[in-house]
């Protein structure tokens, strides 16, 4: 019996099942066999044959009690057969070999590989700092990271930043022919090199986390696969860099932020602001959790960095039971903090809005013109949606109309072109007699 793809039962099942496994288990499988082939390109399509074994063989004899030891087995053996089809590779094959045989002799009663548990916690680190390698541009690195960590497909990265396939898929392949090119090595780098790399790994999950929490582009406003996929991510350098207070922070800020998805979006699809949101519909455990990073985060006896800094900012919203509650004087402080370590016209546009609440529209008024007489923001549209709320919170409801049909004729979302159009007309409707 077939389903509306035209799948068998055995075959849809076996389809679930590898996608599932291959979703928890991708990063630990090619962290695995990058670490034994020094190559990520290697390994990473190895996995991927493994992957399309699992395919044509679960549906047939069924699925194995150990899918992801299988897939690593599978993916071993791969890569063995990669490297005898060239001959100059003999080394690496008695290496491969001899760790493949190690692997299976070492699979205990549970299905589990006990050498392969050894070096996970290394492996995945080194898969981490590899993939977000410096060398690497940062949309390379994102498309690397979510290939080889996360476990997305190339069709699900070309989506989620609404570029085609195509281009998703060279994307990929100059990542790891960079890579390749550059020699970089498959390893840790020094105590001195480890804070600029990290660095670079937490500027790739920041910026996926964003895209998913804001859109960029496109008719979604908010994608809340991206934004799971950045906590986990998260999550994962948590396990990994215990001791990194960074980590433990932007943790936290994604967790707080993600705690609102629920009320971000009506029941039309429309956005739906911070102080419109009810409150009720945000996730209390999300926030519970966020706020034991902040913690974690702040326990460390070193100066607070960016992301510690923000998500102490969503600390503020998450502890306030409505929006008139909000400590807006301390989120005010806050960005000034953040203005201090982090400088960047985006943060003083934040800044601005807190000023605005805290010391009223014109105080805030103030710090947006300093931000658009420095002319570095001219095409960003939340600079004058920013500039357009204060106006008409201040009564100039005809600045702010224009300052709201600039917003919308900038941005590339389709819904907040919507929210933007919408608010220039409320505005102007207020300044006619």
């Amino acid at each position: 019996m077939t389903d509306a793809s035209g799948q068998t039962g055995g075959e849809a099942a076996a389809r679930r099942a590898v996608e599932a496994v291959w979703r928890i288990e991708s990063g630990r499988l090619i962290a695995s066999l990058a670490r034994v082939t020094g190559d990520v390109a290697l390994a990473e399509d190895s996995a991927q044959e493994a992957l399309v074994a699992a395919l044509e063989q679960w549906s047939a004899s069924g699925i194995p009690p150990n899918p992801g030891g299988w897939l690593m087995t599978t993916a071993r053996r791969r890569a063995i057969d990669a490297h005898r089809r060239t001959a100059t590779h003999e080394r690496k094959v008695a290496v491969l070999a001899r760790d493949l045989t190690a692997d299976e002799s070492g699979v205990d009663s549970d299905g589990h590989v006990d050498a392969l548990d050894d070096h996970i916690g290394d492996d995945l680190l080194r898969l981490v700092l590899t993939a977000c390698h410096p060398v690497l541009s940062l949309e390379s690195r994102v498309a690397l990271t979510l290939r080889c960590l996360a476990g997305l497909s190339t069709d699900e990265i070309a989506r989620a930043f609404l570029v085609p396939e195509a281009t998703m898929a060279q994307r990929i392949v100059r990542a790891k022919k960079t890579l390749s090119d550059k020699q970089i090595r498959f390893e840790l780098p020094s105590r001195d090199e480890l804070a600029t790399r990290l660095s670079s790994v937490l500027e790739v999950v920041y910026l996926v986390y964003n895209e998913g929490y804001a859109a960029t582009a496109g008719e979604d406003w908010v994608r809340p696969a991206l934004c799971q996929e950045a906590m986990r991510l998260g999550r994962l350098l948590a396990v990994l860099t215990p001791e990194e207070p960074e980590v433990h922070g932007l943790l936290a800020l994604m967790e707080l932020q993600a705690s609102r998805l629920p009320a971000r979006v009506g029941q039309g699809g429309e956005p739906v602001l911070l102080p419109d949101q009810d409150r009720r519909r945000w996730d209390r455990l999300l926030i519970r959790r966020g706020l034991a990073s902040l913690r974690r985060a702040e326990e460390f006896e070193r100066p607070l960095g960016p992301y510690t800094v923000q998500a102490g900012i969503a600390a503020c919203h998450a502890r306030a039971l409505s929006a008139e509650d909000t400590d807006w004087r301390r989120v005010a402080d806050l960005y000034a903090v953040l203005a201090a370590i982090w400088p960047s016209p985006v943060v003083e546009v934040n800044r601005a809005v807190a000023v605005g609440f805290s010391s009223g529209p014109d105080a805030g008024l103030a710090i947006i013109d300093a931000v658009v007489a420095s002319g570095r923001l001219a095409d960003y549209p939340h600079l004058h949606a920013v500039r357009g709320d204060l106006l008409d919170r201040g009564g100039r409801h005809t600045e702010a109309g224009d300052a709201f049909e600039r917003a919308a004729g900038l941005t590339r979302s389709e819904a907040e072109r919507t929210m933007f159009s919408g608010r220039a007309s409320a505005a102007r409707d207020h300044g006619r007699p």
